[in-house]
């Protein structure tokens, strides 16, 4: 009896194996654009996709929200989301400071001046 058991046990966890497994491998709606595929862009591929995102978020701002129902409106509040993940990755960032590392850089010119 047990044997049966230990049995159907491992039948089950070696099929949600495979679900999980699978589940790793589906894109999470980047519309192909990882970070490795934005590293391999070139400028003017970059740029250009920036004005793609730059003109379809204008378009979503131009848009009457108003005759949209609660699913279309949070369908385009998601998308503008990814939107913006995506500018940010192609963008580079920038050099951020906190206010402690500020006054830490004021104190130091301080003291050596």
């Amino acid at each position: 009896m047990k044997k049966k058991i230990y049995l159907f046990v491992t039948m089950l966890m070696l099929s949600f194996a495979g679900f999980t497994s699978q589940a790793a491998t589906l894109n999470d709606g980047h519309n192909g654009y990882t970070k490795e595929a934005i590293a391999k862009m070139t400028v003017e591929e970059k740029n250009a996709r920036i004005e793609e995102i730059k003109t379809r978020v204008d378009e979503i701002k131009a848009m009457d929200k108003s005759s949209l129902n609660k699913a279309e409106r949070k369908e385009l509040k998601s998308e503008l989301k990814e939107l913006k993940k995506e500018a940010n990755a192609l963008g580079g960032g920038g050099v951020y400071l906190s206010v402690g590392a500020i006054i830490i850089i004021i104190l130091v010119l301080i003291l050596i001046l």
